[in-house]
């Protein structure tokens, strides 16, 4: 049985008690957060968990072995590490911290202390996306040529990161997932339209050394509310739209044929052609993304396993973050990125 402390009953913390108090193999401990109204809630629906206004005293219980953090990204750093330094296994919201050397700082403690540290990409545990990596990896959608995605809404804005440290890292973290490629530059504008906030409109563009591109468009000031990708290959391509409620991921057997016997000299038309064919909706599994993640975090903690959303997939969307931010401020200047790191 692994003990779970959840540090956090704000947004995104009571789905996290939810989750981790319903999977076979956890049990929730003890909440800790500084508003006194929201520990009463956890009180009033989990009797049985212990709630203080303090972390501390949740890092030094010795009943806690695992801690979930689901505070502001600005906090993710510290309390972390204060979580490794106290033994326990990590599971912290993303992204999982400001910068892409906290970030490293964090992989190298938890590998000190030989503790688990998984980012919360709650997106990779979805059926849908799970599906996208299986099309991608048994080859059937053919070579990849681009990944293309729109999250835009209406709200809400945030006051510690912007809009790109916000919406795309969930883009970013899925392409991380299902593209077996890694990015080598990066280059993103932005702007804001709030007096003393941050960018609440942005556009990303990554480039790999092969011949594929990756956009993304996000965006905090939209009329609707988009949530949609489009992964274009050589013989299928695929439409996940998160906001479809029965058929999520659409595979279309559409794209372009290139005559290489044509002459140059011949008109381009006749080179191209066109393949349109049918369009299938895969069954997709619908358990909740965040019950299938809060297993696989108690299976790592008791198995010693490497979890897929694990240090490493968290430092490469944080240092693509990064570097966006500071092409962002370049007005879209390309940023190389770094080298993956080794071991």
């Amino acid at each position: 049985m692994v003990r779970v402390g959840v540090i956090g009953y704000g947004y995104w913390g009571p789905n996290l008690v939810r989750n981790f108090f319903e999977t076979p193999g956890a049990q929730v401990v003890r909440v800790s957060d500084k508003r006194l109204d929201r520990l009463k809630q956890v009180q009033a629906r989990y009797p049985t968990i212990r709630v203080s206004e303090g972390h501390r005293e949740l890092l030094q219980d010795p009943e806690v072995d695992a801690v979930a953090i689901a505070t502001p990204v600005c906090t993710h750093f510290e309390l972390a590490m204060q979580a490794i330094a106290a033994g326990k296994h990590v599971l912290v919201e993303k992204p999982m911290a400001s910068t892409a050397a906290e970030a490293t700082k964090l992989i190298e403690a938890a590998e000190a202390a030989g503790r688990t540290l998984m980012v919360d990409h709650t997106f990779v545990y979805t059926g849908a996306v799970r599906k996208v990596r299986q099309l991608v990896d048994d080859g059937s959608l053919g070579d990849i040529y681009y990944y293309d995605s729109a999250r835009v809404n209406l709200g809400l804005f945030q006051h510690d990161v912007n809009v790109l440290w916000d919406l795309a890292v969930h883009d970013l973290s899925i392409m991380d997932y299902v593209l077996p490629y890694r990015p080598v530059a990066v280059s993103a504008t932005g702007v804001n339209h709030v007096s003393g906030g941050k960018e609440n409109i942005a556009f990303l563009t990554l480039f790999f050394d092969s011949p594929v591109i990756a956009h993304m468009h996000v965006n905090w000031l939209a009329p609707v509310k988009i949530r949609r990708t489009l992964i274009g290959a050589s013989r299928k391509m695929i439409v996940y739209d998160d906001m479809e409620q029965s058929e999520k991921i659409k595979v279309y057997d559409k794209g372009i044929t290139v005559n290489q016997q044509v002459n140059r000299e011949k008109l381009y038309e006749i080179m191209v052609g066109y393949r349109m064919g049918d369009m299938t909706a895969p069954q997709l599994d619908i358990s909740e993304a965040l019950r299938v993640e809060a297993s696989h975090f108690v299976e790592c903690i008791e198995k010693k396993q490497r979890p897929i959303t694990d240090g490493e997939a968290g430092l490469r969307v944080v240092s693509v973050l990064e570097a966006a931010s500071q092409s962002m401020r370049m007005r879209g200047h390309p940023v190389e990125l770094p080298p993956a790191r080794r071991g």
